[in-house]
């Protein structure tokens, strides 16, 4: 970056701020949450750089079945092809580069809306109307640019990066720490798409401290928690992380009775994931949810909001209610995390706001801001 860069100053306030011990750390600085150019930079040192979630597996289950995402200004089509392997190719026709396909759905094959060029579902070229007196086209020359795709712990995970580390390399901590769960068995029972008024940092910081939640969660499940019981070990370069021993108050974030494999306190373990950047995980012994963000902004966040149960609630003859009772009592927590979110980015945008000092229960927002430094320049890579 040069002096004229206008990422500068908010890349300069982060440096200083995370350049603290974390015994005296505060809150990141307002610039960063509010900065046309700072977003700009993120998006091209983080978004387009790390890999990023596109949902869970379960979402595609048969040949054909395919979402869309979009990573920093990149439209992305992912699906599972005719062998059951997912895919993540562009979703910009090679030929007058209109975008392809929209939302998610089942297709035999990707079909340009605009002239009908056809792609098969690995992304090679399968017909072009009235293409013939072109004696420069070559139709096997043609093909849908491939995305890097991998799935990890049932989790779509992509990346625009050719270079970045396997996801099973990167977060191989993440399955020693949750392994005994089996992430990957779980099965999703809802997703959805919503946007917020509030920038990608402030929701995620939210997810990554539960020191609010007997506060903003104090109808739903702020009274599962006891802060003088809550853990917030050191994280890695990759992800933190913290958990929470929960009491019976929701019966569903326990094991289920029939589950005997799980004992002591891993039948009531809520482990809280921030897996760097945007994907975020509450992973109970009954059920999970998660968000997946990116910026839309400074001021709006595009969320990727889902969860579903463990095998035993699935299996359950009550599944149904199960899910009916979860569903109702995440929303409610979304809810309320959506009005103090917002209300935390109105504040950050107000000429009295300023960074306060960060409690010992927000180690994990520390170690967020660290990441975000070193992906935007304002740290070494390896400090």
């Amino acid at each position: 970056m040069t002096q004229h860069d206008p990422a500068l100053r908010p890349t300069e306030e982060l440096a200083q701020n995370v350049s603290q011990p974390f015994e005296k750390a505060r809150a990141m600085p307002k610039s960063v949450y509010t900065s046309e150019a700072f977003v700009a930079r993120e998006l091209e040192t983080i978004f387009a750089h790390d890999w990023l979630c596109a949902g869970r597996a379960d979402a595609l289950k048969e040949p054909g079945d395919y979402l869309t995402m979009d990573i920093a200004g990149e439209p992305i089509i992912v699906l599972r092809d005719r062998e059951g392997r997912l895919r993540a190719m562009s979703n910009v026709c090679r030929h007058r580069m209109s975008t392809l396909l929209e939302g998610r759905g089942r297709t035999r094959a990707i079909v340009c809306p605009y002239h009908a060029w056809t792609y098969n579902l690995d992304g090679s070229l399968r017909g072009a109307p009235a293409m013939g007196l072109n004696e420069s086209f070559c139709k096997t020359d043609v093909a849908l640019p491939q995305i890097r795709c991998e799935e990890w712990l049932g989790w779509i995970l992509v990346t625009l990066n050719p270079d970045a580390p396997a996801p099973a390399e990167r977060l191989a901590d993440v399955e020693k720490l949750v392994g005994y769960l089996d992430m990957g068995s779980y099965v999703e029972t809802f997703r959805e798409e919503h946007r917020w008024n509030t920038n990608w940092k402030v929701l995620a910081e939210n997810f990554m401290e539960s020191y609010h939640l007997p506060v903003c969660h104090s109808d739903t499940i702020g009274g599962s928690v006891d802060l003088m019981k809550m853990t917030c070990p050191e994280g890695t370069e990759a992800f933190n992380y913290h958990f929470i021993l929960k009491n019976d108050s929701v019966p569903l974030a326990l094991a289920h009775p029939e589950n005997t494999r799980l004992q002591g306190d891993e039948r009531r373990i809520t482990w809280l994931l921030a897996i760097y950047p945007a994907l975020l995980i509450t992973l109970t012994p009954g059920y999970f949810w998660y968000l997946c963000l990116h910026p839309d902004g400074p001021d709006h966040v595009k969320i990727l909001y889902g969860g579903g149960l463990s095998p035993e609630f699935m299996a359950d003859p009550e599944a149904e209610a199960h899910f009916a009772a979860l569903k109702t009592l995440l929303d409610e927590v979304n809810e309320e995390d959506k009005g103090c979110t917002e209300r935390v980015f109105r504040g950050v945008s107000s000429r009295f706001g300023a960074p306060g000092h960060l409690s010992h229960l927000e180690r994990p927002n520390f170690e967020f801001a660290q990441y975000v430094a070193r992906r935007v320049g304002a740290l070494p890579a390896e400090s």
